[in-house]
């Protein structure tokens, strides 16, 4: 079983919800620790309450294409295939733009001369190891600078596998663009978290967008329950979304999460509603 934990934006408390989703599955006697992936590669915050021991770590790279002047005819093919315009033909040269590469290596693919080979760009690092609870927790950072997230969410979830038979949660990135959908590609279910306001029920329409573009069921985590209206509600309820949960807004509570403390050390009566939730959504996976 794969959870996705997502929102439409940041600051919501998306992160706060799956951690304590995994460390209430970690401690379930009758399951095995739970492997938590951070995929929020470009700001990844879940180490600050869940204290991973990395004791693995592994080099993120793409590859670049690189070319022989020698053999390369300037036919234009390579620039033809790459759809993002990563690669360009003026004249009798052929030239590479690497902030704009996605490694997929249709160029070296559709070279008719073998003119274009790839070479490993670092663009980040892949960390793995123990974590609060004993989860099981691994993250991908992206280098300070790189542009291109998804690369390196796509080989965390590669490098760090789950057992056979172990849950995953996935810490997706805020937001709804490409980094988002890679991170939640291959979930059984997506949890979406937002809050009761205008531009939390805004991005709550494009993350559930998403879920239905990708065909995969959706619940709904409240957060900050109390401040606005009961737009988000409607909202949930004219397209079917359950909500699973609200959490109410309380001083004690962000005072606490802004120190780093998880949000079952501050409330512990959540680990059994979060296990009930995990509950809920095996029986909405179920055919």
């Amino acid at each position: 079983m794969m959870v996705a934990v997502a929102s439409g934006k940041g600051g919501t408390g998306k992160t706060t919800i799956a951690v304590s989703l995994a460390v209430s599955l970690a401690a379930e006697a009758s399951t095995a620790p739970p492997l938590f992936w951070d995929c929020d590669v470009e700001a990844p915050n879940a180490h600050l309450s869940l204290h991973p021991d990395f004791d693995r770590r592994q080099t993120a790279a793409r590859l670049i294409p690189v070319v022989d002047k020698e053999q390369c005819t300037s036919c234009g093919r390579c620039a033809e295939v790459c759809q993002y315009h990563a690669i360009a033909v003026l004249g009798q040269q052929t030239l590479v733009f690497p902030q704009l590469c996605h490694g997929c290596g249709s160029c070296a693919s559709a070279c008719p001369t073998q003119a274009i080979t790839e070479t490993p760009d670092e663009i980040g690092v892949l960390e793995r190891g123990p974590a609060l609870g004993g989860v099981d927790f691994a993250r991908g950072v992206l280098n300070v600078g790189e542009p291109m997230a998804v690369p390196v969410i796509r080989q965390l979830k590669r490098w760090a596998m789950p057992a056979p038979g172990q849950t995953v949660i996935v810490d997706a990135p805020p937001g709804a663009s490409c980094p988002v959908v890679e991170a939640i590609r291959g979930a059984d279910f997506l949890l979406l978290v937002t809050e009761p306001t205008p531009f939390g029920l805004h991005d709550l329409r494009l993350a559930a967008q998403i879920a239905r573009e990708l065909n995969l069921p959706a619940g709904v985590i409240i957060n900050r329950d109390g401040i606005g209206p009961d737009a988000v509600e409607e909202f949930c309820r004219q397209t079917g979304l359950p909500i699973l949960l609200r959490i109410p807004f309380e001083r004690a509570l962000a005072e606490g999460l802004a120190q780093g403390k998880t949000l079952l050390a501050l409330r512990p009566e959540y680990a059994a509603r979060f296990r009930q939730i995990y509950a809920q959504i095996q029986a909405l996976c179920r055919p």
